[in-house]
């Protein structure tokens, strides 16, 4: 099988099959007497597994789960890929108690008008450093009265006040909150990010739907290849992609 027909499939060019060689994503590649490269079902496989590996864990962390099983260090891919469920779980998570600090989240009406720093502090059950610490972060964006310099609370202040209120209970720190906390700003309040927190939601399950496929590719990919030499062991075994190299 010559390059061109395994990246056909695909809608590669030969050249990103190459590269995907060197790197250690495919195995290393038999050769013509002329040099040219042959590859295999073997190969054909990888890519497979590859391309859908991607679609669920990403294009670093699919080729090091890739770069590990083909110098057989399976333990290496396996805890790539639990990491990389973890981090969709540690998303979902995060999800879900956005959705339920936006919904415990009542409106803040205008008539309600301006405060200060202190009754806020007290109305959240927090420390007036607390929100000054928040103000740091970006959180909150109190302007000052110009004739005594005190910080004065919009109702869009005390939202996202209350907000990040909600989020911090819920042990998230103020770096996760703050990107938020910025949606709610552009969007206008928090209404509108109900069609934003839909997309998000959609994607999370796309990404897991993706992580079964490549789950299945892998799997055929790991009962097509070779056993590794017997008494070897994995992190000894030389590195496809140096194989692939040293033959050209």
């Amino acid at each position: 099988m010559r390059p061109v027909d395994l990246a056909r499939e695909h809608g590669l060019s030969t050249q990103a099959v190459r590269n995907y060689e060197d790197a250690g994503i495919l195995p290393a590649a038999g050769r013509t007497l002329h040099g040219y490269r042959t590859y295999t079902p073997l190969h054909a496989q990888a890519l497979r597994a590859f391309l859908a590996l991607v679609a669920g864990h990403g294009h670093q962390t699919a080729t090091s789960i890739m770069q590990a099983v083909n110098r057989d260090a399976m333990e290496d891919a396996l805890r790539l890929i639990d990491e990389s469920h973890a981090q969709l779980l540690d998303d979902r998570r995060t999800l879900q108690a956005v959705e339920a600090a936006l919904r415990d989240l009542a409106p803040v009406p205008q008539e309600r008008g301006d405060t200060f720093i202190g009754p806020l502090a007290r109305r959240l059950g927090i420390r007036p450093a607390t929100l000054r610490k928040w103000e740091r972060a970006g959180l909150v964006r109190p302007r000052r009265d110009p004739q005594t310099g005190y910080r004065v609370y919009g109702a869009a202040d005390v939202r996202d006040a209350r907000l990040a209120h909600q989020l911090r209970r819920g042990g998230y720190l103020l770096e996760q909150i703050a990107p938020l906390i910025a949606q709610v700003r552009s969007a206008g309040g928090v209404a509108p990010l109900e069609s934003t927190l839909r997309d998000w939601s959609a994607r999370l399950s796309a990404r897991g739907r993706a992580m079964l496929t490549g789950a299945a590719a892998l799997d055929a990919y790991l009962a097509c290849r070779p056993a590794p030499p017997e008494g070897v062991r994995s992190r000894e075994r030389p590195n496809a992609a140096a194989d692939a190299n040293g033959s050209r």
